[in-house]
């Protein structure tokens, strides 16, 4: 009985595999015609922007032209594997293991099956033979184990890498000319090997500017740019906000800190109802000499920011005279 369901399986397998590589033979011809057109077109249209001076559009459209010919050239060689295997089918039905002479082969459509979305026969191959010869022959297929056996022109045509400058200046050129197009590819020869690191100049620049800023001049002092001066001023009025004397009913003077006075979101209306009338009164001395300091801190902070106004004016004035 077994033999039995054995050679039958086998007369499945063969009829399906048949199938589906005759199938895969015929939609990839056909994707080759259609594709055909359409790089022709795609070229055309290059040629047009080149002529017209938009060469960064160009440079742009080029890269879909480079991954259409990749896939062409794939299917190429995807349409000669499958006729050999469809002719190697009996081998294949009569064997456990993958034959050595067909690894290469049946590797490349197992891997390219799922990359070539618009071939969907070439998963139902991989699926076929995932079951013929188990999942680990497709990891390795999948890994690119070095003894998977998977066309290098295939995984370099299928990839999803960016093409790089000399291909792109290469395709460009052919397409001038094919056209007979006066085109001079100085500028987008400029523009595709120029260095990553020349975008970074702003970088360079403003550390510099930071370091000029911090040298020191002829009398001594470091430059001084009018944001540090701001920054300066808004550090003495903090300084000014944060400690202030201001009278205490208890101790005569006492340093308080203005940020304690500050609301805190973690009072609730439940609190403040438990609290007394003493409790109440003494928040309300607190806050009375909070606004007196704030208020002597304010005019303080506008006293200083006058000073240094003076002084600045002052320097302008006998630098002007000088």
């Amino acid at each position: 009985m077994s033999l039995l369901n054995q050679l039958f399986n086998r007369g499945v397998f063969a009829t399906r595999c048949k199938t589906c590589l005759n199938l895969a033979i015929s939609r990839i011809k056909l994707l080759q015609n259609k594709r055909d057109m359409q790089l022709k077109q795609m070229r055309k249209e290059i040629a047009q922007f080149l002529q017209a001076g938009q060469e960064a559009i160009a440079r742009i459209r080029v890269e879909h032209i480079i991954r259409e010919q990749n896939v062409w050239a794939a299917y190429e060689i995807l349409e000669l594997f499958c006729e050999f295997v469809l002719a190697r089918v009996p081998i294949i039905e009569s064997q456990k293991d993958c034959p050595p002479e067909l690894q290469e082969a049946i590797a490349s459509i197992i891997f390219a099956a799922p990359r070539c979305s618009d071939i969907p026969d070439l998963l139902h191959i991989k699926n076929l033979f995932t079951t013929k010869y188990g999942k680990e022959f497709v990891s390795a297929v999948y890994e690119l184990r070095p003894d998977s056996g998977v066309n290098r022109t295939i995984i370099e045509k299928l990839s999803v890498s960016a093409p790089s400058p000399q291909k792109r200046l290469k395709v460009l050129t052919d397409i001038a000319e094919e056209y007979n197009l006066n085109w001079d590819s100085s500028k987008t020869q400029q523009e595709l090997y120029k260095n990553h690191e020349d975008l970074l100049g702003g970088t360079k620049q403003v550390s510099s500017e930071a370091a000029i800023s911090q040298t020191p001049n002829r009398q001594g002092s470091f430059n001084s740019t009018p944001s540090n001066r701001e920054h300066s001023i808004s550090m003495h009025n903090r300084q000014n906000y944060q400690l202030v004397e201001v009278p205490s009913p208890s101790n005569g003077k006492s340093l308080l800190n203005t940020h304690e006075i500050e609301p805190s979101p973690k009072n609730n209306v439940g609190d403040a109802k438990i609290e007394t009338r003493v409790q109440s009164s003494d928040v309300l001395e607190k806050a009375r000499a909070a606004i007196a300091s704030a208020e002597r801190a304010s005019a303080a902070a506008r006293a200083a920011a006058a000073l240094v106004n003076n002084n600045v004016g002052s320097s302008k004035l006998e630098g002007k005279s000088s």
